[in-house]
């Protein structure tokens, strides 16, 4: 590199890049459309079952192929940013998720589908791990907080707004138009990278990590499977206890040999930071309670109270507005530098769970007690979830930016897997039904259908408490460790 480009660089590190909140709103709008696709077939669910007479087997496998898929390669799409620049990894993202996205819009059997969207996986892969890890080269360090606040609240709109815009879609077309929106977004984010996004990577240039891409990838992908076939064949099955045992012992070998190798794909000096790993653990245990819940809710909001795709999915929406109230005006990083990180994670998570505890106890009773949960779980998604994003990536090196964007990526499907397998075992265990449409087909009088739709009620309420624990727990979890990391931390500035 010569010395003016080296200068160029070190101006740029320090005050960031010209363009960066142009191109971050670039990367935000290619972010979206990829958290778009992990709730915006929620809301279709009814017509799938319906009209490609879907199980709800094959259901929980047209959503979860798109997240199986994307866990197993987070990691390798990362360090492939890193090592072979992370523009040109945007670039694939787009188009691969593109053509995915179209195979998916023109299937017609329950098969096509769930190979249309695995196939999203692998774009959504590349675009999860990059647009993070870009964000992280374009701002200077000073700025890092305030543009994570405002990706975390994209993450939080596409999670939330997904239902919104499927059930729009749903009202006016059929069920492949939620597949067809993301052609012109991707096509539009393609120029745009193309014309904005500079080009960066990890300036040592590591030689490729290929055995641990590999596994890695087998590892996360058979961790992934064994959760989502353990509610459908049972958890004691042969086919669940064999991935299980695949992935556990994939998974140690990897560990093992990231830690014996002199340019390994994730260091695992990392987990000995602890704020790394008290972000880590309140990042897989928020993600369980929130995706699962919501993954019932939108069942909730169409199946007991009735409501239309588009009613639904507008319904759900508060929780995407407050977050994104909180988050583009500032006021969720002035509470978080004003309380601190532990304090603020902690207070986060509080608010989130009892947001589940309102929508388990109270909506039965209507749509009052689920609007008060959605405000709730918005105000602590806003506060808490950039709080982890920062605090993940701070303790990764800037070179390895694309591994760190990786680690939070694969933890946060993972838990949203998982908490969708979970959540969804707890209500199959209280509600034995093939699925609530067939139950009430089934059922002969309004007194039965009133029985089914209370068991199916109960049933939700219990998943949806579930999943408010693990998000306390995980609060408490988190807060404890990054307090004691900033205590280790000041510690050791005294005794210099």
């Amino acid at each position: 590199m010569s010395t003016t480009s080296q200068e160029q660089t070190s101006s740029q590190a320090a005050q960031g890049h010209p363009q960066r909140w142009l191109i971050l709103g670039v990367i935000c709008l290619a972010q979206l459309t990829v958290l778009l696709d992990n709730t915006v077939l929620n809301v279709a669910i009814p017509s799938l079952t319906r009209e490609l007479r879907a199980a709800t087997s094959d259901i929980q496998w047209m959503i979860n192929a798109y997240s199986l898929v994307q866990s197993g390669l987070l990691l390798t799409a990362g360090s492939a940013a890193d090592r072979y620049g992370r523009k040109k990894m945007l670039v694939a993202g787009l188009v691969l998720f593109g053509i995915g996205s179209l195979a998916a819009a023109l299937a017609d059997s329950t098969g096509q589908l769930i190979a249309a969207r695995a196939g999203m996986g692998v774009g959504g892969a590349l675009l999860l791990t990059t647009t993070l890890a870009v964000a992280m080269q374009i701002f200077a360090p000073a700025e890092h907080p305030k543009a994570i606040g405002i990706w975390s609240a994209v993450n939080a709109l596409g999670f939330a707004i997904g239902p919104l815009i499927g059930g729009f879609m749903l009202n006016h077309f059929w069920w492949g138009a939620i597949f067809l929106i993301n052609l012109p977004v991707a096509v539009l984010g393609l120029i745009a990278v193309l014309a904005l996004v500079p080009e960066s990577k990890n300036p040592r240039g590591d030689r490729p990590d290929l055995l641990g891409a590999l596994l890695s990838t087998i590892g996360m992908t058979s961790l992934v499977y064994a959760i989502i076939s353990g509610p459908a064949h049972g958890w004691t099955s042969t086919r669940v206890l064999v991935t299980a045992t695949v992935a556990v012992a994939v998974l140690a070998l990897f560990a093992f040999y990231e830690s014996r190798i002199p340019y390994p794909m994730l260091d695992m000096h990392f987990f000995r930071d602890r704020r790394f790993t008290g972000a880590v653990a309140g990042a897989v245990l928020i993600t369980f309670g929130m995706g699962g819940a919501l993954f019932l809710l939108t069942q909730h909001l169409q199946f007991v109270l009735g409501y239309g795709p588009l009613e639904a999915g507008l319904r759900t929406a508060p929780l995407a507005l407050s977050v994104v109230a909180l988050n583009f005006t500032g006021l969720a990083a002035r509470w978080t530098t004003r309380l601190g990180t532990p304090v603020a994670i902690g207070l986060g998570m509080v608010l989130m769970s009892g947001g589940l505890v309102s929508i388990a106890t109270l909506a039965s009773g209507g749509y009052g007690g689920t609007l008060l949960g959605l405000l709730l779980i918005g105000a602590g998604c806003a506060i808490a979830n950039p709080a982890m994003a920062h605090a993940i990536m701070s303790a990764i090196p800037p070179a390895k930016a694309g591994v760190g964007a990786g680690i939070n990526g694969t933890l946060a499907e993972f838990g949203n897997g998982l908490g969708v397998a979970v959540l969804g075992a707890v209500l199959n265990s209280r509600f034995a039904a093939v699925s609530l449409p067939a139950a009430l087909a089934a059922a002969g009088s309004a007194a039965e259908k009133k029985q089914v739709t209370d068991a199916f009620s109960a049933g939700l309420e219990t998943s949806q408490l579930v999943g408010a624990v693990a998000v306390l727990l995980g609060g408490l979890l988190a807060a404890a460790l990054l307090r004691r990391a900033e205590r280790a931390d000041s510690g050791m500035v005294v005794a210099h």
